[in-house]
């Protein structure tokens, strides 16, 4: 028994020194525009979020020992994909006013950062204080404007266009979804705003969603279920009344475990303003829409908890 122990253990050492020798690359690309914000702000997204969000990763002794090395890699290169504080430059203004607010929630679901990591990285675990922080920080980047005469001109101007112009019913976005002119006339299953990009948003169901809500199947949801989120800028007057300004975009999530097996049983889709302009300039873009819906995974990947009579 002691010699089948020991040449065990020998046959593992041998095979973990041979892991070592295969390594993917980590690059280190330079920082072309660092992140800036306040210090108390910067020192939370440094310590929780800069070794896999940033060209400036900081590998520990144990991030480099296989088979480990081969999940940080994984975790550095998704990571910088879908935020990256050294590459701010390359984000417009309301791109990285987005970044931060879906980085927060992720932050407030507690899907980010990654329980995985965060077991062996425990400095990188952001308390509540933190949190706080960082939604202060948020929330001051809103700028509240009443009677804002931009947003009641581009409203107004679409509301002289509509009709005349009219959308395209059959755009279809790369990931081969066709837009869905019908969904206005579905159930209204809730209603959210984004403060961050002052839109407010109305989420329709179709019947096999509304169907599901009554029979309480919604985690998960059946396949064939489909939800429309359409958004349109939030509009107050000097009198604090609100209302929709111009249309912004509608969202389709179309249930499928099976066809679209690679997204988590979703396909998503988008298309902007009243012409429907598909989104995404590749088929990858819905690894965006994965990404901002990760903190509901318990919830079938859906923020949308329908209003109840």
């Amino acid at each position: 028994m002691k010699k089948f122990l020991l040449v065990s253990g020998i046959c593992v050492l041998i095979v973990v020194a041979c892991l070592q020798l295969i390594r993917p690359k980590i690059d280190h690309p330079p920082v072309t525009q660092d992140f800036e914000a306040p210090t108390a702000v910067k020192v939370i997204l440094v310590r929780a979020c800069y070794d896999c969000h940033s060209n400036e990763t900081n590998l520990r002794w144990y991030d480099k020992v296989q088979p480990v090395y081969w999940q940080v890699a994984e975790h550095i290169k998704d990571g910088r994909k879908g935020l990256n504080f050294s590459e701010w430059d390359k984000l417009a203004p309301a791109e990285r006013k987005a970044k931060l607010w879906e980085a927060v929630n992720q932050i407030e679901q507690g899907a980010m950062p990654i329980k995985s990591y965060t077991f062996v990285h425990g400095d990188a675990r952001v308390s509540s204080a933190d949190l706080a922080v960082l939604k202060n920080y948020l929330q001051g980047m809103v700028k509240s404007a009443p009677g804002d005469t931009a947003k009641i001109h581009d409203r107004d101007l679409q509301l002289q266009t509509v009709g005349r112009t009219g959308g395209n019913k059959d755009a279809k976005t790369l990931n081969g979804i066709t837009y869905i002119p019908d969904y206005g006339n579905w159930q209204i299953m809730s209603t959210s705003d984004r403060f961050d990009n002052g839109t407010m948003r109305v989420i329709y169901g179709n019947d096999i969603a509304v169907k599901a809500v009554k029979e309480h199947h919604i985690n998960p949801w059946p396949n064939g279920t489909v939800f429309a989120k359409a958004a349109w800028d939030q509009v107050e007057d000097r009198n604090g009344n609100v209302t929709t300004g111009a249309f912004k975009q509608v969202e389709f999530m179309i249930k499928d475990a099976e066809k679209y097996q690679s997204t988590r049983g979703w396909g998503f889709a988008r298309f902007k303003t009243p012409q429907h302009i598909p989104y995404g300039k590749t088929a990858m873009f819905t690894h965006e829409c994965i990404s901002c819906h990760e903190p509901m995974k318990d919830n079938d990947l859906v923020f949308t908890f329908p209003i109840k009579n």
